[in-house]
C-alpha cells in the first residue's frame, strides 16, 4: 500500500485507528476454544465488527509464534482474510525483527512476500545493513522502533550520546538510509511530550503510536504534538478494544470501543480542515 492510499483511507473513514490483534487464548471467550481455529475465529469476528472504524490492523507476531505451527496458520489465514476482503486496510506485522543483511532480507520476504503484510516493525540496534533490506520492497513500509512506551525505554532510548538522546540519533541516522521514504516510526503514546522534538527531525513521516487506552496514553496530547498536515499518525489500541468483553457479544463490544476512538479521532481531524 502506498502512503497516499493510507492517507486517503484516513480521510474517508475519519479515523487513524490501528487495532492490535494480540490474540491470547487465555483471554478470548471460552466458547471459541471449541472452534477448529479459535485464534482465527476471534480475529475474524473482531475484523468483521470493526473494519469500517479503523485503517490498520497490527497482529503482534509473538502471540502467534507462541502456538507453534497452528499459530502461524492462524496468522496466515488472518492476513489472507484481510487482504481478500479489506485490501484498503493497512496491515502491520509487529515482529520487531532486525539482523545482519542476508537474514533481514529473509525476514522481509517472509512478511512482505509470503504473508503479504504492508509493513513490519524493526529494531534499529544493528544499524543500516539490517534495516535497508526491508526498505528495498516497493510500496512496503518499515516501522522503526524509535521511542517505545514501556518503562525500560529509559534504560537506553533517552540516554545521551555526545549530548544527543539515543532515540534522536536513531531518527537522524535513519533518514539517510536508502529508500528512507518507506520509513515509519514507533513512538509510544506515554511519551507524547517528546513528539514535538521528534517532529522536528521527521516532520513528514507516519508515526505508529501504541499506548493509548490500557497503557494510559492521551489521544489529545498525541495529536497536539504529533499530528502533521497529512495526519501522520496511526494510533494503536489492542487490549482496550479486543478484550473489552469476554462474552459472546465480544465483537460488538469491541466495535463500540473502536467507535469511541473513531469519534474522538474525527474530532481531531476536523482541526486540520
Amino acid at each position: 500500500m502506498t502512503t497516499a492510499s493510507l492517507i486517503e483511507q484516513i480521510h474517508l473513514k475519519k479515523s487513524f485507528l490501528c487495532i492490535g490483534l494480540d490474540t491470547d487464548l487465555d483471554k478470548v471467550p471460552k466458547y471459541l476454544l471449541k472452534e477448529e481455529d479459535p485464534i482465527f475465529a476471534f480475529n475474524k469476528a473482531i475484523i468483521d465488527a470493526t473494519h469500517h472504524l479503523c485503517v490498520a490492523y497490527k497482529p503482534n507476531i509473538a502471540f502467534y509464534e507462541a502456538y507453534g505451527i497452528k499459530g502461524w496458520q492462524a496468522l496466515e489465514k488472518t492476513i489472507q482474510y484481510l487482504n481478500a476482503n479489506h485490501p484498503e486496510i493497512f496491515t502491520i506485522a509487529d515482529a520487531k525483527r532486525g539482523d545482519i543483511g542476508n537474514t533481514s532480507t529473509r525476514y522481509a520476504k517472509a512478511f512482505f512476500e509470503d504473508l503479504g503484510f504492508d509493513s513490519v516493525t524493526i529494531a534499529p540496534y544493528m544499524g543500516k545493513d539490517s534495516v535497508e533490506p526491508f526498505l528495498s520492497f516497493k510500496d512496503k513500509h518499515t516501522i522503526l522502533l524509535a521511542l517505545t512506551s514501556n518503562e525500560g525505554a529509559y534504560d537506553y532510548q533517552t540516554q545521551k550520546i555526545n549530548g544527543t538522546e539515543l532515540y534522536k540519533v536513531v531518527l537522524e541516522t535513519s533518514i539517510n538510509y536508502a529508500n528512507s521514504e518507506n520509513l515509519m516510526y514507533v513512538v509510544g503514546a506515554t511519551k507524547a511530550s517528546y513528539l514535538e522534538e521528534i517532529r522536528k527531525i521527521v516532520p513528514n513521516s507516519f508515526l505508529l503510536v501504541p499506548g493509548v487506552g490500557a497503557q494510559g496514553g492521551s489521544l489529545e496530547e498525541v495529536c497536539r504534538y504529533g499530528m502533521n498536515e497529512n495526519v501522520g499518525l496511526l494510533i494503536n489500541s489492542s487490549r482496550g478494544i479486543i478484550y473489552a468483553s469476554n462474552t459472546e457479544n465480544f465483537a460488538e463490544v469491541a466495535a463500540e470501543k473502536a467507535k469511541e476512538l473513531q469519534v474522538a479521532m474525527a474530532k481531531e481531524l476536523r482541526s486540520l480542515a
